[in-house]
């Protein structure tokens, strides 16, 4: 059974940073490549950062390109999620999962930017 357990969210102000961190099981996490994911209050969940199997390669879009960093640990099957210069917009709620999705999904970790 597939397991996603996020955690690292919280409440900070804008241009603050948070860590977030995505213990897995169920699978084998060096295998996939994965993905953090968000949603906010009325809109659709969106990837915001991938990285291969090995972390050799990242991806993210644009409007998050040089504030957020996905890096991964093997040896712990953890997936993590460093954001730098946070904004209002980037509230949501915080997801893992594999780049191409499993069905299930954790619980997800919420984080809030404001003053």
């Amino acid at each position: 059974q597939v397991q996603f357990v996020e955690s690292g969210g919280g409440l900070q102000q804008p241009g603050g940073s948070l860590r977030l961190s995505c213990t897995t099981s169920g699978f084998t996490f060096s295998h996939y490549a994965m993905s953090w994911y968000r949603q906010a209050p009325g809109k659709e969940r969106e990837k915001v950062a991938s990285i291969s199997t090995a972390g050799g390669s990242t991806d993210y879009p644009d409007d998050i390109e040089g504030r957020f960093s996905i890096f991964r640990d093997n040896a712990k099957d953890t997936v993590y999620l460093q954001m730098n210069s946070l904004k209002p917009e980037d509230t949501a709620v915080y997801y893992c999962n594999a780049a191409v999705p499993f069905e299930g999904w954790g619980k997800g970790t919420q984080v809030t930017v404001s003053s």
